[in-house]
């Protein structure tokens, strides 16, 4: 009879099993994998960009898939805490741009190493490349695990951190949902976040700005009914199949929810290409060019953004790209101004769930306590990571997540296996 069972030694499973053993109690992590963390090998482009160093309300704020449940977790371990918890066992850190926090060794093997001498200083069972077939319940309440060759291992606790649907070959399969299930829980609508954006549109399919990079800009996501759902400013690529970049991997849940919401083929994007330039300003820069000035339209617009992108807005205008700029027209220069400011496109939806990083949607968060992460239908039965209804932008804010609702679960399963 083990404490606790942990399912998965994952980002948040690893966290959840640490705090639970540093809490007294017997732990056992049970994961498919041949090595814990694989994931967690992969964040941060390898690095692992382990929290973010803004204020707790900002980091909630940055994590526009239910943040806000967060609250609760984080008045009893937040984002510093995380810095501690690693600075603590001999890792240095960095800061880099938006406050996220680094190793100083830019290698994630930093950071899951200290995850595996905790686990051997604390005596945690781990089993790797054991799956669990089921949950074992007797008249409905929580037992034990089933592994998939029928063996039954009871415990006084269960931690579900088996992560969500993203990014499959790290083993998150959507294991966890299913023993949610099996527990009478509800599973919101799955969905990718923090992925690609795809598009028909005509420039699109002939590449014609393949490979382009706008950095600075503005991009947003428009309803239909002309409104803006969200608006990021970061900077953007266009690809052979859509867009990408940071702005459209934050923007990327609102065009899966837009889509949901709206039933539609498509969404608009807007993007502005100088968002920090009003349209009557740009207008005004552009006529006090003009005088004498018989450069290429084209030529001029380099000012602003990369030639190819200027040529294809000279297009979208009608106005012949190599025109002497002197010989524009007012009429003209708003045409231009307009598409620097608002030039939309249609976009069809994100690569599917398993070629993104992040899962949206999970255990229905309404079925969970946000003080303890402990079931509300069993009470010795606890979720963390992924597999939750919360998901944030990339920049330490999923990771954050998984670490906060990891080191409440362990935290709350130890106490509740003591009782």
């Amino acid at each position: 009879m083990h404490d606790v069972i942990v399912i998965g030694g994952g980002t948040s499973g690893m966290m959840a099993a640490v705090t639970a053993a540093e809490n007294g109690s017997q732990v056992l992590i049970l994961d498919k994998n041949r090595k814990l963390g694989k994931k967690l090998k992969l964040t941060g482009g390898t690095r692992c960009n382990v929290t973010n160093n803004r204020p707790a309300k900002e980091v909630i704020k940055h994590i526009p898939g239910n943040g806000k449940f967060l609250y609760s977790a984080f008045s009893a371990f937040d984002n510093y805490d995380i810095i501690d918890f690693f600075t603590s066992r001999g890792v240095e850190l960095k800061e880099e741009d938006h406050g996220r926090m680094f190793p100083t060794t830019d290698k994630s093997q930093t950071i899951l190493d200290v995850f595996l001498r905790e686990i051997q200083r604390l005596n945690i069972e781990v089993r790797k490349q054991t799956p669990v077939q089921s949950l074992w319940l007797d008249d409905g309440h929580y037992q034990g695990v089933i592994l998939e060759d029928g063996e039954k291992i009871a415990s006084k606790t269960l931690i579900i951190a088996s992560g969500g649907k993203a990014y499959p070959r790290t083993g998150t399969t959507g294991d966890g949902y299913r023993f949610a299930k099996q527990l009478g829980h509800t599973i919101t609508d799955l969905f990718p976040t923090e992925a690609p954006v795809t598009s028909d549109e005509p420039f699109i399919k002939d590449k014609t700005l393949q490979g382009i990079t706008l950095p600075d800009i503005s991009l947003s996501v428009i309803d239909q009914n002309g409104k803006t759902v969200i608006r990021h400013d970061m900077d953007m690529i266009f690809t052979h199949f859509g867009v990408s970049g940071p702005a459209v991997l934050r923007c990327s849940m609102f065009v899966n929810t837009t889509l949901k919401k709206e039933g539609g083929k498509y969404v608009r994007m807007c993007l502005d290409i100088v968002p920090d330039r009003s349209a009557n300003e740009l207008t005004q820069d552009l006529l006090a060019r003009q005088k004498d000035n018989k450069k290429a339209l084209a030529n001029v617009l380099k000012a602003w953004m990369p030639e190819r992108y200027a040529t294809f807005l000279c297009d979208q205008a009608a106005i012949d790209s190599q025109l002497p700029f002197n010989q524009l027209t007012p009429k003209q220069i708003d045409q231009i101004v307009q598409l620097m400011k608002k030039f939309t496109f249609k976009v069809t939806g994100t690569w599917p769930i398993e070629k993104g990083f992040v899962t949206g949607g999970g255990v229905h968060l309404k079925e969970i306590e946000p003080h303890s992460m402990q079931s509300k239908f069993h009470d010795n039965v606890f979720f963390c990571g992924e597999v939750l209804d919360i998901n944030g932008y990339t920049g330490g804010y999923n990771i954050t997540a998984a670490f906060v609702t990891g080191h409440t679960a362990g935290e709350n399963a130890a106490w509740k296996s003591m009782e």
